[in-house]
């Protein structure tokens, strides 16, 4: 994102929803950021639930903080991403969703998500 305001995040991410087929996308859970004070909108747009963890509470977005884990294998803490090509995240994140899981039975996520929609898959 170019900042972090509510309509950079909304317009962001209602870009990169609006390719998956409405019937994947359910619900987003967000911690307490400004970035997320327009969620009514975002919700509106892509036909969500929305959902905020309560403060302090990481269990709650549980799969958001493994895959955090995740990219600071590539992006250590503390990484300006302001230097960080839009390439670099995209190998990144193919990366990461192309890596068998124990828990998807050593399939990869990508594997599981599109089996499941049906859809052609997304290539970055």
């Amino acid at each position: 994102m170019k900042n972090s305001t509510a309509a950079q995040m909304n317009q962001v991410s209602i870009e990169a929803f609006n390719e998956i087929s409405a019937d994947k996308r359910r619900s987003f859970t967000f911690d307490n950021g400004k970035e997320f004070s327009a969620h009514q909108q975002l919700a509106k747009e892509l036909g969500v639930q929305c959902y905020f963890a309560n403060p302090y509470h990481s269990w709650e977005r549980g799969l958001n903080e493994h895959n955090n884990g995740l990219i600071r294998q590539f992006f250590q803490k503390g990484t300006n991403f302001k230097i960080v090509k839009q390439q670099q995240v995209d190998e990144v994140v193919e990366l990461i969703n192309h890596r068998p899981r124990k828990s998807l039975d050593y399939r990869t996520p990508h594997e599981v998500f599109w089996e499941q929609s049906g859809d052609v898959a997304l290539q970055i």
